[in-house]
């Protein structure tokens, strides 16, 4: 798995055979009963698309988490204006792990016409050396997007040169929207420049007139410590509730890279596991950290509903022999949830419910959908890849649920919304405009202020379900005022009929 030796991280069409096209049932695209299914799929595309993601954006929310940073976005001004809308947000939740951090500096290039014609390099020296003069950051970070690359300026070659001159790590990310489908390719891409500039081995060790009892304690905490991952899912609560729950098993939690500082990296070493929250976003991260420094890892997992939170638990609690715990801890917890959903499993029961958003994540919250007694009735996942199948153990019944396959594409939402007539919509805030407007109560699948991890986050889940679902006025005055953006005609076709299946080829 070895990447690290190239400039960038592979697209995930080659390294994962992953897929952004497809159209049928959970089974179908899980045992690749048809030519094109699942794996094979990797090469589908659609004749019309609509509103495809971009992984530079995403690579931008990552990185502007990062404490103690300074992003530079090296493009055309308008590449960075997502920006703009993460400016309250990441001071916010930057303060909330640390009282003092600041809030979000981020400098654009701002590449015009003249820039594509004679390069973009010396608005680049400018700008890192401007980011080290005024900010003094102890890291600065070069988001490379797509004009540069085309027009070919060596950002490696430039700040390789610049880290002379400044106090903090320069950290190239290339995260160029062109060279690929998959904007969850973000995540290797923003992985790659961490693997690359912050993980080394830490400056401080035991020196070897320290005593015997200082090294095992040493020795003791590092075989305590597990890294969580935390890669844009888990809001502030999500990382106090998966504490509070390996704590109560005896470990100390680390958790990067998303509001960590850039040092914390350099520790990332000093642990015995590294516990992914979603394969999704880390297995590029653990792997590589495995390969090199041995560290193992747990990344078919993910905390969110009963079961799948006990299965995370058991894992990690196995890797320390604290299995028995575990089950105790499980228990207990799981008998205090039962009594608190009890009343909402009255009120919820029988209710139709569409999920849409990170793969991973929305076969997840199927689990607390079935444990609340209402009914799944279809998934659109972002993309598809191996990572989603062991999740769907903790379901019952999904076989025959229609499963879809799109980055977006709201075109194909509003029509399965509209055969479908789901009773709640369950989508990524920001994915839901034209959703709205079929007047239907909508959920939002992930919120940096929400609880939706551990058990409290089966419980916040039910508990902001069943407030949704009894108060949506708002939006059926929407669905009875605003028409819907498409022809009545679409809404009579196959709701896959764009998608272009290309069938696996078969070695000669």
């Amino acid at each position: 798995m070895n990447f690290l030796d190239a400039k960038s991280a592979p697209s995930r069409e080659d390294r994962l055979h992953a897929s952004i096209a497809f159209g049928g049932t959970c089974a179908q695209v899980k045992t690749c009963e048809r030519a094109y299914a699942a794996g094979c799929t990797n090469l589908s595309s659609r004749l019309f698309t609509m509103a495809q993601g971009c992984q530079f954006t995403l690579s931008l929310a990552i990185l502007n988490s990062i404490r103690n940073a300074v992003l530079i976005m090296h493009g055309p001004i308008g590449c960075g204006m997502c920006s703009v809308g993460n400016i309250g947000q990441n001071k916010t939740f930057k303060q909330l792990r640390d009282p003092a951090s600041e809030g979000l500096i981020w400098i654009s290039t701002n590449l015009d016409e003249s820039d594509v014609i004679g390069g973009g390099e010396k608005k680049l020296q400018e700008a890192v050396r401007y980011a080290d003069r005024e900010f003094r950051p102890e890291t600065i970070i070069v988001a490379n997007s797509c004009v540069p690359a085309l027009i070919g300026d060596d950002i490696d070659r430039i700040l390789a040169d610049l880290q002379t001159e400044t106090a903090g790590i320069i950290m190239p990310i290339h995260c160029e929207g062109f060279k690929t489908k998959l904007m969850a390719t973000a995540y290797d891409a923003v992985y790659h420049g961490i693997l690359k500039k912050y993980i080394r081995s830490p400056d401080r060790r035991l020196p070897l007139w320290e005593s015997d009892t200082d090294q095992f304690r040493a020795a003791y905490r590092k075989s305590r410590n597990v890294n969580i991952l935390n890669v844009g899912s888990m809001s502030r609560a999500d990382e106090v509730e998966l504490r509070r729950l390996l704590e109560g098993l005896g470990l100390h939690v680390c958790f990067i890279p998303c509001y960590a500082e850039p040092k914390d990296f350099q520790y990332a070493l000093e642990t015995s596991l590294n516990v992914s929250i979603c394969g999704t976003h880390d297995d590029y991260f653990v792997g590589h950290l495995e390969e090199k420094y041995h560290i193992p890892f747990v990344v078919d997992t993910i905390p969110i509903g009963s079961i799948n939170t006990s299965t995370w638990l058991r894992k990690i609690a196995h890797h320390f022999d604290l299995d028995k715990e575990a089950d105790r801890l499980i228990q207990a917890e799981k008998r205090a949830l039962d009594e608190a959903l009890e009343p909402y499993r009255k009120t919820l029961a029988g209710k139709r419910v569409y999920i849409a958003g990170g793969e991973v994540r929305i076969v997840a919250t199927a689990e607390i959908i079935q444990d609340l007694g209402m009914e799944v009735v279809g998934f659109k996942a972002h993309h598809y890849d191996r990572f989603v199948e062991p999740i769907f153990n903790a379901l019952k019944d999904v076989d025959e649920v229609q499963f879809s396959v799109a980055t977006n594409q709201p075109f194909e939402m509003s029509n399965i919304l509209t055969k479908l007539k789901p009773d709640v919509l369950i989508t990524h805030v920001g994915g839901n405009n034209i959703a709205a407007k079929h007047g239907l109560p909508l959920l939002p699948l992930f919120g940096p202020a929400y609880n939706y991890c551990g058990y409290s986050g089966v419980f916040e889940i039910a508990r902001r379900l069943n407030k949704t679902i009894r108060n949506f006025e708002f939006n059926r005055q929407l669905s009875l005022n605003a028409p819907l953006p498409f022809k009545k005609e679409w809404y009579e076709q196959d709701p896959f009929s764009y998608i272009k299946y290309v069938p696996e080829r078969k070695p000669e």
